[in-house]
């Protein structure tokens, strides 16, 4: 069973700091590779801490892993990732002549498969 979401992609600290470390460092894959998602979700969905989520929108598809963001950090039905390969994947390219792809607020459907 599949339920639409809206994924905001953002920066972070950790993924800031790791991007001068380097981009195949723990820090910066550990942050880049997780999503965040409401723990009103996480409950209502039965997807367990750690549990591995497929995500997909117009363009791409991942599979990951989730964490429960802080309570009152996200809204029911949004996800969070920091920047990085796997939120790259989920973006469209077109850039609508602003040199930028579209990166806040994509659809999502995301499908519990672990």
């Amino acid at each position: 069973m599949t339920e639409r979401f809206i994924l905001i992609p953002g920066r972070t600290s950790r993924q800031g700091c790791g991007i001068s470390e380097g981009k195949s460092t723990e820090g910066y894959l550990g942050e880049t590779t997780v999503l965040q998602v409401a723990p009103e979700d996480l409950a209502r969905l039965g997807i367990a801490e750690g549990g591995r989520v497929r995500l997909r929108s117009a363009t791409g598809q991942v599979e990951l892993p989730v964490t429960g963001a802080k309570a009152g950090e996200l809204p029911p039905g949004v996800l969070f990732i920091a920047y990085g390969d796997i939120s790259s994947r989920l973006m469209g390219s077109d850039t609508e002549a602003s040199g930028m792809p579209t990166s806040k607020g994509i659809d999502v459907e995301l499908e519990k498969i672990a």
